[in-house]
């Protein structure tokens, strides 16, 4: 072992076990696991994973919708120096298929609501060793799989044993633009990294290694400090896990789950006043919209939730109106942290609370110390300059791309000797640091040779009063190659005519910017973690206008 500092997650939660043994760790409904339960439980799990042939370096695919299984399973697996993969719990066979092969993974804990779909592809996973079913009330079954509760009530907890900082991690994408691709990091750069900042922004002094994190948690209970997070968004996906479980369990802080498969606004205020949870974890807009809805339906009702506790909401991945965060601090007194970045890293954060909202803009984000802007030509962006460069994030940098070394290639590079990673996101430098983020290239629209930023126009679109969501997407024109266009939802009880969008839109953008065609959809297509489907929009489009 090298005398560098450890980072493990493993070591980090069973740190913070051993200093709270007490404390709440993990809760849904009425089941409770406190950090002494859980460290067991999840202990037994390994054991269990160890058991039937798996080793250190084995993948574990988790097939489940937001559980204390969940998290047992990502515990249990980093015990044993295994790697979790996370499943989206809306693939279908091809994609489920895809994530449980291209990952190599030996095992399968799933809930046995999905046993159908994993018996439809059974015989295309020769090398899964161990199907570990959790009985969630649904009768279904997996002929041949095993209890995950009866084969972790026999385990005995298995010994800690010695990790490495460079044991890997992974989370598999959301397959927005192709297959799904495992982005690897290890688990020293991963940790340390992103808990060190997360402490960071809460005043708190970042440790040094991950032997500073049970005294942390100890220090935090005793003042009665300890984090109640609520991650209202899939654990599936990094937003959701990375904000919602591991920042606030590195705090020693409790995690309430709840069943939210389609979110239900008024049941995660209701949850948040019941709990008297203090930080929670959405997705931009798409939460936070409904969110605002049934805030003023109960105020106007003359029962208004009390909000009193809650002091931080955390999103990430996707655009969040200026407005629609006005709209929410006018009934909480919270920090909002807004935080751009995607799996392949975090590149920069928007911090908005009550005094400052009057300024806040939507897209505009303070860079994180170690991300730079950079032109076409490796130059770096001069702010104020107006010109329009790729965002590449330094610091907490994956591995690579698992199995994609051309990928890896691509989206991993080093530019004057630093190692960056550009998902390519575009954004141009303002004269005081900070960034306007304009969009991902892959959805840039050509019109008449002109480049337009999908993001930029959304935005500008759902400053209409009228407008509830909205993606933007180019579609083919023979005169000007790509014709831009609109797929739109209404507020209720709106009705704006195209003509009113587009002259809403030229008071804000240059005329080229404007979409040509309009399309009103009952729903704009995202993903259950509220990220554009930008093939969905442009499918609807496409049908709508007859191309």
């Amino acid at each position: 072992m090298s005398n560098e500092p450890q980072w493990h997650l493993a070591n980090i939660w069973e740190n913070v076990a051993e200093a709270i043994p007490d404390a709440p760790a993990v809760s849904m409904g009425d089941r409770q696991l406190t950090w002494r339960e859980y460290e067991k439980r999840a202990s037994q799990l390994a054991q269990v994973f160890v058991d039937n042939g798996l080793s250190a370096d084995s993948k574990v695919s988790i097939y489940s919708y937001n559980s204390i299984e969940y998290l047992e399973a990502q515990f249990a697996a980093f015990k044993a120096r295994m790697c979790p993969i996370n499943i989206n719990y809306r693939y279908l066979e091809t994609e489920l298929a895809h994530v449980i092969t291209n990952s190599d993974s030996e095992a399968l804990v799933y809930q046995a609501s999905f046993a159908p779909r994993v018996a439809a592809i059974r015989d295309q996973l020769p090398q899964v060793k161990l199907f570990l079913e959790i009985d969630d009330g649904s009768g279904e079954h997996l002929e041949g799989a095993k209890s995950y509760e009866e084969e972790l009530s026999k385990a005995s907890p298995m010994p800690i044993i010695e990790r490495s900082n460079d044991d890997i991690y992974m989370l598999y994408t959301g397959g927005t633009t192709g297959l799904p691709k495992g982005v690897m990091y290890d688990h020293k750069t991963f940790s340390s990294a992103l808990i060190s900042k997360a402490l960071g922004l809460r005043g708190i002094e970042p440790p040094k290694s991950q032997d500073d994190i049970g005294p942390i948690a100890k220090a935090m209970a005793e003042q009665g400090a300890s984090p109640r997070s609520l991650p209202a968004c899939p654990l599936m996906h990094g937003t959701g896990m990375w904000v919602g479980v591991v920042i606030p369990h590195a705090m020693g802080g409790n995690v309430t789950l709840f069943d939210n498969r389609k979110f239900d606004a008024e049941a995660l205020l209701d949850l948040i006043v019941e709990e008297k949870v203090q930080e929670i974890v959405i997705v931009g807009d798409v939460f936070a919209k409904p969110m605002v809805k049934a805030l003023d339906e109960a105020k106007a009702s003359g029962k208004p939730y009390d909000m009193s506790a809650l002091k931080m909401v955390n999103s990430s991945g996707v655009m969040w109106s200026a407005e629609t965060k006005k709209q929410l601090l006018e009934h909480m007194d919270v920090m909002i942290f807004d935080s751009m970045g995607s799996t392949e890293g975090s590149m920069g954060t928007a911090i908005a609370t009550r005094d400052s909202i009057g300024t806040d803009q939507t897209g505009k984000f303070q860079l994180s110390p170690t991300t730079k802007v950079f032109n076409e030509d490796e130059q770096e962006v001069k702010p104020g300059s107006g010109e329009v460069g790729l965002i590449c994030n330094g610091g907490m940098v994956p591995i690579g791309y698992y199995k994609d070394e051309a990928k890896s290639a691509e989206t991993f590079k080093v530019i004057n000797g630093v190692r960056y990673s550009i998902p390519g996101d575009y954004a141009s430098v303002e004269e005081d640091g900070s960034i306007t983020l304009l969009g991902r290239g892959s959805t840039c629209i050509n019109s008449g040779g002109e480049k337009i930023f999908p993001e930029e126009v959304e935005e500008a679109m759902k400053l209409h009063d009228s407008v509830y969501d909205c993606l933007v997407v180019g579609v083919p024109d023979d005169r000007f190659g790509q014709s831009v266009t609109a797929v739109y939802s209404l507020a209720e009880g709106q009705n704006p005519s195209p003509e009113d969008l587009k002259g809403h839109i030229r008071g804000q953008l240059a005329d080229y910017k404007a979409p040509r065609n309009y399309v009103q959809a009952n729903a704009v297509p995202r993903a259950d973690n509220g990220k554009a489907d930008y093939k969905g929009a442009k499918q609807i489009a496409m049908e709508s206008l007859g191309l």
